[in-house]
């Protein structure tokens, strides 16, 4: 690995235009559990499936339900960013990193210190009212009713992408823009597995495509470097 850790550091030293674009893996070391791992969300039980409740439909028809699984297994606001997080906003603050792209909900990227963060699927942190569309943050929803409510009597529902939502287009062309442009796409905690978040490798032009994941990805053989490990770890050793 020490070989693959040296690629990894030259391509840094020497770009000045870095995309990065991270999914679970990246925050289960700050201990936010993933859904797809033997111990994830999805190989759990519950009443019903994760799937099921986190769909916009089940949120519409079953909102108390929702709120009971989503303030017990999706809020984590005492996570602290780990050092993939931190590192990524030390590389944006030298002008070498110049987006995050991330699936993550959870803002540990702009706790860190990132400032170019784009969330592919939303942030607990942001929430509204479906009827006024009156923003509020995630103290609303912790400390409100089992349902919780805005001023005007409308329900307040997380800004996060539920199953069945299309994600944001503004957010995806930004997305894919940055990716572009960039020299160097470092992709890391993910499989690789969800759609349309994980079709945005094909946008990428350049030949220093980076996979830093615990385990392979159906994309293995399409990178320039393939580093299996801890995310945290790995970018952690990177000097700048």
């Amino acid at each position: 690995m020490q070989t693959e850790f040296m690629k990894l550091q030259d391509f840094i030293s020497n770009s000045q235009n870095i995309v990065f674009f991270g999914g679970a893996g990246v925050s289960t070391e700050s201990g936010i559990p993933d859904f797809r791992s033997v111990d994830g969300l999805y190989n759990q039980t519950y009443k019903y499936p994760p799937e099921t409740i986190l769909s916009h439909q089940f949120f519409m028809n079953k909102t108390g339900e929702f709120y009971k699984f989503y303030k017990n297994k999706m809020l984590f606001l005492d996570a602290k960013p780990n050092k993939a997080h931190q590192k990524l906003a030390e590389l944006e603050a030298l002008g070498k990193l110049k987006a995050v792209i991330t699936q993550n909900i959870d803002g540990l990227h702009q706790l860190a210190g990132s400032k170019n963060v784009l969330e592919l699927h939303g942030s607990v942190h942001r929430n509204y009212c479906i009827k006024c569309h009156q923003f509020y943050d995630v103290k609303a929803v912790v400390d409100g009713e089992a349902i919780p409510k805005c001023t005007c009597g409308g329900i307040i529902k997380p800004d996060v992408v539920l199953y069945g939502e299309g994600l944001d287009n503004d957010t995806m062309q930004q997305s894919v823009k940055a990716i572009v442009n960039a020299d160097v796409l470092i992709i890391g905690g993910t499989s690789l597995g969800v759609y349309p978040a994980a079709g945005l490798i094909d946008y990428y032009r350049g030949n220093k495509l980076v996979l830093i994941n615990k385990t392979s990805t159906p994309m293995d053989a399409r990178a320039n470097l393939v580093i299996n490990g801890s995310i945290g770890e790995v970018l952690g050793r990177l000097e700048l």
